[in-house]
């Protein structure tokens, strides 16, 4: 028995499989999204597609993204309406993944609509993340950090 990629701490075949073999829908928004981060995990780009309001999805830079990425985990940040017995709503998440040896996030703000029954994803806002430097920038006229007694421009800059 293999754990969700969604982490909802259920097996996958009680969790998002039923959703990926069509055999049921999910309730909620969340749900749904939850079910479309373990298509990307299982490599379910049908799924992922057929899902999309936008048909128009580049199916080989989304299969590519979700083949070439070790997916590591997905973390729900808050959810906008998206009930059973709602028509739409918005999901914020975190879905952390490596590729390449590069650890990343993906944080999106992604609206979904249910229609027939049926959540779609509909668009999302991606919150970029900012990356800080730790210590201060090496200027081209100081000391080179690799300790060679050179100006950094001459160096390693």
């Amino acid at each position: 028995m293999s754990l969700c990629p969604c982490g909802s701490g259920d097996s996958y075949a009680s969790c998002c499989e039923p959703y990926h073999k069509g055999l049921a829908r999910a309730p909620t928004a969340e749900a749904f999204m939850r079910s479309r981060y373990s298509a990307y995990a299982m490599q379910g780009i049908d799924y992922i597609i057929n899902t999309s309001m936008n048909r128009d999805v580049d199916r080989k830079s989304t299969q590519e993204w979700s083949e070439k990425s070790k997916w590591l985990g997905l973390k729900i940040i808050s959810t906008e309406k998206g009930s059973a017995s709602d028509k739409e709503g918005t999901v914020e998440f975190e879905a952390t993944y490596e590729r390449n040896g590069l650890r990343d996030v993906h944080h999106e703000k992604a609206e979904f609509k249910k229609e027939k029954d049926s959540w779609l994803y509909v668009d999302g806002e991606i919150t970029p993340y900012t990356v800080v430097r730790v210590s201060p920038k090496t200027g081209r006229n100081d000391p080179c950090p690799c300790s060679s007694g050179k100006k950094f421009k001459h160096c390693c800059g």
